[in-house]
């Protein structure tokens, strides 16, 4: 099975780069499943309902998240309706929506998607390494392949999750900071992992603010409202083939397209 890890989506350039992108990759690569982080999705912080209908009309099968998820009140009633929008799994209990969610695909096989949030210098959540294990293995009861967003800044902290369930999942993807890292690999027992997928956001900005913004806010320290960047878009992915009777990867591609 061949899926395709899709990096945070910014903006509404984000959201057409996306739309213009994946059906053609699905077409061409023969790509079975999307995953795609949508938590700046919408007008770069957060998501809507209207926006993950979008997504989900393009070919997403799930969005993932992260810290932004709640920027956007109206996300909280229909994230209870819909599973396929995760939110991180180690938020406390009683918090809407779900951090996991099996989904079949168009063959029938199963697809698990995992949703986690790091705490190094990120909001102080439940651990997302037990939290994890415990996922992983509520999961694994009904899909042999599981996929996992480690929303998280510290790469040590993505790396170490990648190691901590290597051979339990079929992939570990770091998101949050945008900028692609080029470690893609397959661990030894067979878990598929990059730590930062990167954005799907314009490429003449600052991880997709207006560049002259983000600057001004580091010169001055003042508060200042973030703005998507317009232009062109960098779009930023993973594309990896898991053999499905054993949950195991097989092969990993990081993609960078310039849209």
């Amino acid at each position: 099975m061949k899926i395709l890890f899709i990096g945070d989506i910014v903006g509404e350039p984000g959201r057409k780069t996306v739309a213009r992108l994946v059906p053609k990759l699905v077409r061409e690569r023969g790509v079975d499943f999307v995953i795609a982080n949508a938590e700046n999705a919408a007008g770069g912080f957060g998501v809507t309902p209207s926006v993950a209908q979008e997504l989900f009309a393009v070919g997403v099968h799930v969005i993932t998240s992260g810290n932004h998820i709640w920027d956007k009140k109206e996300i909280i009633d229909y994230i209870k309706r819909e599973p396929r929008l995760l939110r991180p799994a180690n938020y406390p209990k009683g918090v809407p929506g779900n951090g996991g969610v099996v989904v079949t695909t168009a063959s029938g096989e199963k697809v698990g998607v995992l949703q986690l949030m790091g705490r190094v210098s990120m909001p102080t959540l439940d651990c997302p390494f037990r939290v994890g294990r415990h996922e992983v293995e509520a999961l694994r009861r009904e899909a042999q392949t599981v996929i996992v967003d480690m929303h998280a800044e510290a790469t040590s902290e993505k790396m170490a999750m990648g190691w901590y369930l290597d051979g339990d999942v079929s992939g570990v993807f770091g998101t949050h900071t945008h900028v692609q890292t080029a470690d893609e690999r397959i661990l030894p027992k067979g878990t598929a992992y990059l730590t930062e997928v990167g954005m799907v956001g314009p490429s003449e900005s600052v991880i997709g603010v207006t560049k002259e913004i983000a600057i001004e806010k580091f010169l001055t320290q003042m508060p200042r409202r973030f703005e998507v960047a317009p232009g062109p878009c960098v779009f930023s992915a993973v594309l990896f083939d898991v053999d499905t009777t054993v949950g195991k990867a097989v092969s990993i591609e990081r993609l960078r397209i310039q849209d």
